[in-house]
């Protein structure tokens, strides 16, 4: 492998860690929104808008930067059509499908107003799901996945998101059981 296929593998990497961090943030500030724990403002909906963009200029480097991979070869289908690629067919496809989804759901908030607000919003909570797809992924198929400084540090990003998620899915199911007496 040349040195110029090598820079491309370095930077598809380096584009899905960035990629998962940014969309572990955004749900985490989403998150935070839904369940009330930080008061909703413009402020939260701005840092949650950038970061979701983010996110998809993240994913479009990530894939399209692999098209100059010297070691996998992949073709536009390899990277955008789920289970069209021969390696790691499953890790690859769940990466694919969770990048689409993530796209489209993060998209999704510009025509929130034409396909009305509650459908957007029952919708959008299928956010959480793409994200863990793609966390999935990158812990099955990403080069980086077994290494402690990987680990770790998607740890920090991952854990405080993870958490809310616990608590959003939850916390409904928690508050509506009966109370044990005290008697």
């Amino acid at each position: 492998m040349n040195s110029g296929h090598h820079l491309f593998w370095i930077a598809s990497r380096a584009a899905g860690i960035v990629a998962l961090l940014l969309a572990s943030v955004s749900v985490g500030v989403g998150l935070l929104q839904g369940t009330r724990v930080a008061k909703p403002g413009r402020d939260l909906k701005a840092l949650h808008e950038a970061l979701s963009l983010a996110t998809i200029a993240a994913l479009v480097i990530h894939a399209f930067t692999l098209l100059g991979d010297g070691f996998m070869h992949p073709n536009i289908a390899d990277l955008t059509v789920p289970f069209a690629s021969s390696y790691k067919t499953f890790w690859t496809s769940l990466g694919i499908t969770a990048g689409w989804a993530l796209i489209a759901l993060g998209l999704s908030y510009y025509v929130r107003d034409r396909i009305g607000i509650s459908r957007w919003r029952t919708l959008h909570r299928f956010t959480a799901l793409a994200w863990l797809g793609g966390l999935v992924h990158s812990l099955g198929e990403g080069t980086d996945s077994g290494q402690g400084w990987f680990l770790v540090g998607i740890g920090v990003a991952v854990l405080p998101s993870l958490c809310l998620l616990v608590w959003r899915t939850a916390a409904p199911t928690l508050l509506a059981r009966p109370r044990a007496s005290l008697r």
